[in-house]
């Protein structure tokens, strides 16, 4: 039997494959852009790639496809062997993943629960309906005559975002009129240059707090807490993460709270079952949710959690995509394994990439520091303000968290992205 995924987050695809392999099934890839690979392909094994870590050379196969075509991938789909099931990890493709599913008769999700979780201002309105979001969203057109019913409809400070958007992009942190009315402009150019907006602009109130995410696993409707990561944005005006730490050690009555509070809002939104990456403000009224991916988390936090809870929770991850309990909601769950923190590593300015400095010294740093690479030399690098413009990322690994982070931040400080300017300077 086969387990094919439709794209898939850029960290992982070596661990996926393993899983499938020990459930006894191969694992097929199915992408419009193999690039967004490169590491995992030449690290884990797979069509480019030479194998290393142990994994075989033909574990991950690739199905080159335009993944935004629908009848071409239902053709791709059609001709893999023995289809068992549709991974999705990621935020772009989930609604198509959950429709295909449904359609080729697999194992799924709703495909209506996870259109309304792909639309953040719905989401909002929800479960503020439900209680458990003491703001709501007000969906607005990106112009500047927008700005009055921002303010007396949700006041300031203010959030603006895209309703399906990823990666921070189109994200804008508002505390003045100055800074709102910059905002709509801003969302009025992006709504006219090519493919717009990734949904419909809204505003929310803004958190004061520090921001978290919830690592979660669900099924029937039964939701453990897998742990929580620490989340380090940069400032203002740039809205873009800078770093993760995992697990925060948080107090046992605090953890037990949100380990609730996220089993309510994951039930008001309909997600009963797989991971869910959930991002939340500590306020001083408790946690209140800033999005919710119904993904497994991102970057490197699943590796994260696979070596602080000495688990491999990609096997979860196939036992949902084959419609069965995971085993690791009945698992023991503690964090024996080292704490693990990750800094995002960004060019300064736009430009291609011409390799990095700094990477020679990086063994020098405690904590087992290692570097995973988002971009390759000869990339273009268009846009610094968001995740776009991260070009790799440093791991590393302590007692705690905090102590995980002093030092991927210490050890990434020494590395450098060397750029080449549009004028080739």
């Amino acid at each position: 039997m086969t387990i094919a995924a439709l794209e898939a987050l850029s960290f992982g695809l070596g661990r996926t494959a393993r899983a499938c392999r020990a459930a006894g099934h191969r694992f097929v890839l199915l992408t419009g852009d193999r690039s967004v690979y490169r590491h995992e392909l030449v690290t884990a094994g797979g069509a480019n790639g030479a194998a290393d870590q142990g994994a075989d050379a033909d574990a991950i196969e690739v199905i080159d496809v335009d993944t935004f075509d629908p009848d071409a991938v239902r053709r791709a789909l059609a001709s893999v062997p023995d289809l068992a099931g549709l991974i999705n990890t990621t935020d772009t493709w989930s609604g198509p993943a959950a429709d295909l599913a449904q359609e080729l008769g697999l194992p799924g999700p709703d495909p209506e629960a996870v259109k309304l979780l792909r639309d953040k201002a719905r989401v909002r309105q929800t479960l503020h309906r439900a209680g458990l979001s003491a703001g709501t969203s007000l969906v607005v057109e990106p112009r500047a005559d927008s700005a009055e019913l921002v303010r007396e409809a949700v006041g300031l400070p203010a959030v603006l975002k895209v309703s399906a958007g990823t990666s921070s992009r189109d994200v804008w942190i508002v505390h003045d009129d100055e800074a709102l009315r910059a905002a709509l402009a801003e969302a009025e150019e992006g709504a006219r240059r090519p493919g717009g907006l990734n949904g419909s602009l809204f505003a929310e109130p803004f958190l004061a707090g520090p921001l978290y995410s919830a690592e979660t696993l669900s099924w029937e409707g039964h939701t453990r807490l897998l742990g929580v990561l620490s989340r380090q944005t940069s400032r203002r005006p740039a809205v873009r993460e800078e770093a993760a730490a995992f697990p925060v050690a948080l107090p046992t009555d605090q953890l037990a709270a949100i380990e609730r509070w996220v089993g309510d809002i994951l039930a008001a939104t309909g997600h009963d079952q797989g991971f869910a990456h959930v991002e939340f403000v500590l306020t001083r009224r408790g946690p209140e949710l800033v999005e919710i991916n119904r993904r497994i988390g991102g970057a490197l936090v699943a590796e994260a959690m696979c070596r602080a809870l000495e688990v491999d929770v990609y096997e979860a991850l196939v036992d949902v995509t084959l419609g069965r309990r995971p085993r690791l909601l009945d698992a023991p769950l503690r964090p024996t394994g080292p704490a693990v923190a990750f800094v995002l590593v960004y060019a300064d300015e736009p430009g291609v990439l011409d390799g990095w400095a700094g990477l020679d010294g990086l063994n020098a740093f405690p904590g087992e520091v290692s570097w995973f690479p988002v971009l390759a030399p000869g990339d273009a690098v268009r846009h610094v303000g968001d995740q776009r413009g991260c070009t790799g990322m440093v791991l590393a690994e302590a007692a705690t968290a905090e102590l995980a982070q002093h030092r991927a931040w210490s050890a990434a400080t020494t590395v450098r992205p060397v750029m080449k300017t549009a004028e080739g300077r």
